[in-house]
C-alpha cells in the first residue's frame, strides 16, 4: 500500500458523513455462496452510510483485501458522498449507489455486505443478503425482537454464512483477557456480573415537518408503522429512541458491556434466569425509551448479572474507582476484574499478571474487527462475534427491556427462549411488521 493511498483512507474516515442511514428490505432469491480464493479481493456492499456505516466502511477501505463494489442508503446525500469517497480511494468511478438494497444483494459479484441501518432494519436487511448468498457484517444492536433474532440465527447456520456482529470490543486486547482471566478461574468461583451503560435520550421534535427531498421517507420507515414525518425524525439524536426504530441504548449501547458478560460468563449465563428491574421512559416528546434502568438477572447456575444505565451507583464508583460510562465487572470468589474501553483494572496485581496455562481457556483473538470479518469470509471460519453469543447478549437486553416495561419479575427459558408462564411477556418476543416486509 503506498502512501497517497493511505492518506486518502484516513483523509475519508476524517470526512465520515454525517449521522443515521437505512435501507429497506423484502424477499431475496437464494443463491449459492461462492469461495474468495487466497488471491482475490473481497467485494463488499455497504448498507447504510451514515455516522457509523461510514465509519466501518472506511476500516474496511483501509485493508488491502477488501474491496468496495457497492453503497446503497435512502439518504440520497449520503450515498453520493460515499460514492465519492469510495471512489476517491479506489481510484476509478466504478462504485455503485444505490437507493433499494435489493439491487446490491441482487449483484452476483458482491461477497460480502457491511449492515450499519437504523436498528429496526438490521435483522430484515441482513436476512436479504445472507439470503443472496452474502456474508454479512452486522451494527449491533441486533432485532427488535427475540423472534426477528432467532430468525437471523437459522439463517447465518442455514446457508452457512460468516457472520461478525459489531461488538467491536472482542477485537481489544483488554476485553479478551478480562474475559480469559474469569473463564480460568484468576478470581475464583463467579458470583456477580455488573454491566453499565449509557442511557437513553428524551424529549424530541413532535410538530410536523416536510419530508427531506434527499430522503426516501418510506423506505426509512420500511417495517416500521407508517407515520407522519416530524422534525429530524430520521437523525439519530432521536430515532434510537424512538421504540418503532430501536430499543433504545439499553440495546443499543448495552449490548457493548452485556456482550463482555456474556463472552467472560461461558456456559454460566446459558441457563434459565429471573429478570426484574425498574426503568424510567419519557412522558413528553417523541422518544419513548428507557431513560434509567436497574435490572437484576439471576441465573440457575448461581450467577447474577445487574445491569444498570448510567449513573452508575456509587457502590461501583467505590470498589472500582474511576470508571467510564459503559463497562463491564466481574466478581469472584477470590477477587475481581473491572474493564472498559480505558483500562482493564483487578483486585490485586497477582490477578491481572495471572498467566493462562496451555490448557486453559483462550478466547478467540482478534485485533481489528473487520479484519476479522474478512478473515472468516476467506477461511470460513468462525469469527470473534459470531451469531449464537450474539443473539445470546441481545436477547439479554431484550428481555431487561421487557421486565422494565411489565414492572414483575419473569422467568426466562433459556433453551425455549420464552418466558414461562406469561402470556403477555410472550406476547412482546414478535414485532409486527408493515407490509410488505416481513421475516
Amino acid at each position: 500500500m503506498n502512501a497517497n493511498r493511505s492518506f486518502t483512507r484516513r483523509s475519508f474516515l476524517k470526512s465520515s458523513l454525517a449521522a443515521g442511514a437505512v435501507v429497506a428490505t423484502a424477499s431475496c432469491a437464494t443463491s449459492a455462496k461462492k469461495r474468495v480464493s487466497a488471491n482475490e479481493r473481497i467485494a463488499i456492499g455497504c448498507i447504510g452510510v451514515g455516522d457509523r456505516g461510514s465509519y466501518v466502511m472506511g476500516s474496511a477501505l483501509g485493508l488491502p483485501e477488501a474491496h468496495v463494489v457497492a453503497v446503497c442508503d435512502v439518504k440520497r446525500d449520503r450515498r453520493e458522498k460515499a460514492k465519492a469517497g469510495v471512489d476517491e480511494v479506489n481510484g476509478n468511478s466504478d462504485c455503485a449507489a444505490y437507493n433499494n438494497f435489493e439491487d446490491l444483494v441482487a449483484r452476483n459479484d458482491i461477497d460480502a455486505c457491511i449492515i450499519a441501518s437504523c436498528d429496526h432494519w438490521h435483522v430484515p436487511l441482513a436476512l436479504a443478503a445472507i439470503r443472496a448468498g452474502k456474508d454479512v457484517y452486522l451494527e449491533k444492536p441486533m432485532g427488535l425482537s427475540v423472534e426477528q433474532d432467532a430468525t437471523l440465527r437459522k439463517e447465518v447456520h442455514r446457508k452457512k454464512a460468516i457472520f461478525q456482529f459489531g461488538t467491536q470490543q472482542r477485537s481489544d486486547a483488554k476485553f479478551r483477557k478480562a474475559c480469559e482471566l474469569v473463564q480460568n478461574g484468576s478470581i475464583g468461583k463467579l458470583k456477580t456480573i455488573h454491566v453499565w451503560s449509557a442511557a437513553s435520550s428524551s424529549g424530541g421534535p413532535t410538530e410536523l415537518a416536510p419530508v427531506p427531498d434527499t430522503l426516501d421517507y418510506d423506505r426509512w420507515l420500511g417495517p416500521a408503522p407508517k407515520v407522519p414525518y416530524t422534525l429530524e425524525r430520521d437523525s439519530n439524536k432521536w430515532w434510537w429512541f424512538i421504540s418503532d426504530y430501536a430499543l433504545g441504548f439499553i440495546a443499543g449501547w448495552g449490548i457493548h458491556p452485556v456482550d463482555i458478560a456474556v463472552w467472560g460468563g461461558g456456559d454460566l449465563l446459558k441457563t434459565n434466569v429471573r429478570v426484574e428491574g425498574s426503568g424510567v421512559f419519557p412522558t413528553e416528546g417523541v422518544c419513548n425509551t428507557a431513560t434509567a434502568w436497574d435490572v437484576t438477572l439471576a441465573y440457575d447456575s448461581g450467577v447474577t448479572m445487574r445491569f444498570y444505565s448510567q449513573p452508575a451507583p456509587e457502590e461501583l464508583k467505590a470498589r472500582y474507582g474511576k470508571i467510564i460510562d459503559h463497562g463491564t465487572a466481574f466478581e469472584g470468589s477470590d477477587g475481581w476484574v473491572c474493564v472498559d474501553r480505558q483500562r482493564i483494572q483487578a483486585s490485586s496485581d497477582a490477578i491481572l499478571k495471572a498467566e493462562i496455562p496451555g490448557n486453559g481457556v483462550h478466547l478467540l483473538e482478534s485485533n481489528h474487527h473487520v479484519k476479522n470479518f474478512l478473515e472468516g469470509v476467506r477461511t470460513r471460519q468462525s469469527t470473534v462475534s459470531s451469531i449464537d453469543e450474539a443473539v445470546q447478549g441481545d436477547t439479554v437486553c431484550q428481555i431487561s427491556d421487557i421486565a422494565i416495561r411489565l414492572k414483575r419479575p419473569l422467568r426466562w427459558d433459556y433453551a425455549k427462549e420464552q418466558f414461562l408462564d406469561d402470556k403477555e411477556a410472550n406476547g412482546r418476543l414478535t414485532r409486527a411488521m408493515r407490509e410488505p416486509w416481513h421475516l
